[in-house]
């Protein structure tokens, strides 16, 4: 009997060694609440500073009176607040997934890491000019569902090299863009759920499925 535990201990560690050396399995639940807390605070402010209410019906969400509130036109608002949750959300990843690593007693980087984000990379990079390609032919209205598209592009992408569980808030972010492509005129409310509830939501079965 012990003889077989010994066995089941010792296949066990080679089976997560070898999920450590093909997969990046330190990717914290808790940086996902990070990036959907940062995603519905940016939301909160897109919508205050048009004057809108979420679902209150299809409209120009980019027109605004001047003066423009908090002096800045539309435009260069949007891209500030863009950026901000980008940088906040970024940043709560590192620290998250970085603190699991070390805890873990994990590698933070090294060859399925630089895979990792390589994979990641693609979809987003192509995605990044494919929307400043919209914002240059006056596309407002398709942006938001687009980042949406290749976000989930890229998770679903990624997940080779990582949990899983990925793959479907990739799927899930895939299908809440082209609704929006097709309803233009909801973009941000789809972009809220998409990076925002949907971020938290998986996040937190991540945390509590690998993490307690």
């Amino acid at each position: 009997m012990d003889n077989r535990n010994q066995h089941l201990e010792t296949l066990s560690e080679i089976r997560s060694l070898m999920e450590r050396s093909s997969r990046f399995i330190s990717l914290s639940g808790l940086s996902g609440v990070v990036a959907g807390t940062c995603a519905l605070l940016g939301a909160a402010l897109i919508f205050d500073y048009f004057g809108l209410m979420p679902f209150e019906g299809r409209r120009a969400i980019y027109g605004v009176a001047q003066p423009y509130p908090w002096g800045m036109p539309p435009l260069q608002f949007l891209m500030t607040v863009a950026s901000l949750v980008f940088i906040l959300a970024l940043a709560g990843g590192i620290f998250f997934t970085t603190r699991k690593a070390r805890r873990k007693g994990h590698p933070i980087w090294d060859k399925t890491t630089a895979r990792l984000l390589l994979n990641l990379s693609i979809p987003l990079i192509a995605g990044g000019i494919f929307c400043l390609a919209l914002v240059h032919h006056g596309h407002y209205g398709l942006v938001a569902p687009a980042t949406l598209v290749f976000y989930g592009l890229a998770c679903i992408n990624g997940s080779k090299y990582t949990l899983n569980d990925i793959r479907y808030l990739g799927i899930s972010e895939v299908i809440l863009g082209l609704i929006g492509l097709f309803a233009p005129g909801f973009g941000l409310e789809l972009w809220a759920i998409g990076f925002g509830i949907l971020h938290i939501a998986y996040g937190t079965y991540m945390y509590y499925k690998y993490e307690r």
